[in-house]
């Protein structure tokens, strides 16, 4: 089997579970972890005879993502019902919108293997969730062979976001659902957590020949609960797929299951199509019409993005790239460290230096994504500065740092109240020199001859001696002047 004569061609369809405190059609509560079936009403359990009315804060949320990934928004789309039978559907049909989407177009950009590419959109549109089958349970009573349904996610509201068949490999597939989650957390549309469902991926693969246009046959993976899980199940696909064709195979067109433990794909059912789920528009809701003040609202309070915000970064305070691309990882995190410059704007790469290593260290990534960091952004900026007007050394800050988190007090408190400024007068430094280099002269001896490495010897002697208060610049003018002269 060779590889390297076929190219993978990979769509992706999200679905990002929209962060209103209702549901899309009833005024149930949007909840996770609440006893099964206790958020649902006449409404989301499709009772006959009950009307849905569209909330209207879902259609906001979804304007914000749309707005974010540059799509067209049209003023005019209406909800279908797609019709299947499945247990936890309890309609028998699910809310969405097929033909007349809220927004077609925009994009994201991507980047792998050294290469940078924009991923299109074909279409984001809104729907509601279906309820979740069980199968597994921590109760006793419950006979075996059983499953169970719970609608608590019943006419939860959802926007889902499908590209085109733009992404190139299993890299930019990974690359592209991280910064859509970054996204749609960072415009505060949905939590993204995958492990909860608020974020779920279903991924379409097909291969050809490298030089081709046409497109393969289109098979696609579900159960992809993991940024990592959309990697490695397309990983496998691609060789899977490759692996039959070659072998005289042909593929036919169906859904499979991502297996995580045995990292392979499993055959699930044959693939729909459109005419399958008898497509209608759904009589019992009017056409969404989305008011130019509300599109206005929507786009004034919108955030600087991800992706312009790291660049202003790079230009406006000199960060590298990869230092400004982490520090906009999460927008509570960049507001962080622009609040720490705020405080000290005389040395941001200073300051963004001590927040990616010494703090980010000792933070969790939820710390990261809520921007929790452990010491208040005005702190980080003081120790900063008073590195930088040698009251302290880097050395000092850094045995400083446990306590000013742990005790939440100011730099300058704890440094006045240790008693840990810095010696920076070169009296004392110049009798501490003087000092040691007439109680050594074998290693002086040693030093003038050539061998300059015990320069560090008499550097640590002299901290020593001032117990690490002298200021190491001083330190090191002043020694070198007294072992060369």
């Amino acid at each position: 089997m060779s590889l390297a004569d076929w190219e993978p061609v990979i769509g992706l369809e999200v679905h990002a579970q929209l962060r209103t405190k209702s549901k899309a059609f009833c005024g149930c509560p949007v909840v996770f972890g609440a006893p099964p079936n206790t958020a649902v009403c006449p409404v989301c359990l499709g009772y006959p005879g009950t009307l849905p009315v569209l909330n209207r804060e879902m259609v906001a949320l979804a304007l914000r993502v749309m707005t974010a990934m540059d799509c067209t928004i049209h003023e005019r789309s209406i909800f279908a019902r797609k019709n299947y039978f499945y247990p936890d559907l309890p309609k028998g049909y699910q809310i969405s919108q097929y033909d007349r989407p809220l927004a077609t177009g925009g994009g994201l950009e991507v980047s792998a293997q050294g290469r940078t590419r924009r991923v299109t959109l074909n279409r984001i549109h809104l729907e509601e969730d279906a309820g979740k089958s069980m199968h597994e349970f921590p109760w006793d009573d419950v006979p075996g062979g059983v499953s169970l349904v719970d609608l608590n996610r019943a006419g939860t509201p959802l926007v889902e976001i499908v590209t085109e068949p733009d992404i190139g490999s299993a890299e930019e597939a990974f690359d592209y659902l991280g910064k859509l989650r970054r996204l749609v957390r960072w415009v505060d549309a949905s939590d993204g957590n995958m492990e909860e469902g608020s974020l779920r991926c279903d991924a379409n693969v097909s291969v050809r020949r490298k030089g081709e246009t046409r497109l393969g046959t289109k098979i696609e993976v579900k159960n992809l609960n993991s940024i990592a899980h959309v990697k490695k199940a397309i990983e496998h696909e691609f060789e899977r797929q490759v692996e039959e064709l070659e072998a005289g195979r042909p593929l036919r067109q169906e859904t499979r299951l991502f297996d995580p433990g045995a990292g392979v794909t499993k055959p699930m059912r044959s693939k729909e199509e459109a005419m399958d789920y008898r497509y209608f528009q759904e009589p019992d809701l009017g056409d969404v019409v989305v008011p130019p003040d509300l599109l206005d609202e929507v786009r004034a309070s919108m955030p600087e993005l991800p992706a312009p915000r790291a660049r202003r970064l790079e230009s406006a305070l000199g960060l590298p790239a990869a230092d400004a691309e982490t520090i906009c990882s999460a927008r509570p995190f960049a507001d962080y460290y622009e609040s720490a410059v705020a405080h000290h704007a005389e040395n941001p790469k200073a300051i963004a230096n001590w927040l990616l290593s010494d703090l980010l260290g000792r933070m969790t990534d939820a710390d990261r994504l809520a921007g929790r960091v452990p010491l208040p952004a005005a702190h980080l900026a003081g120790l900063v500065r008073r590195i930088d007007d040698g009251t302290i050394s880097g050395k000092i800050a850094k045995e400083l740092l446990p306590e000013l988190i742990a005790s939440g007090k100011s730099p300058d408190a704890l440094i006045d109240e240790k008693g840990m400024k810095q010696v920076s007068d070169e009296g004392p430094i110049r009798d501490a020199i003087a000092a040691i280099v007439n109680a050594n002269p074998k290693q002086v001896e040693t030093y003038r001859s050539g061998k300059t490495a015990t320069f560090g010897w008499f550097v640590g002697q002299v901290m020593k001696a001032t117990s690490g208060k002298a200021n190491p610049a001083v330190v090191n003018r002043l020694l070198k002047e007294a072992l060369e002269g």
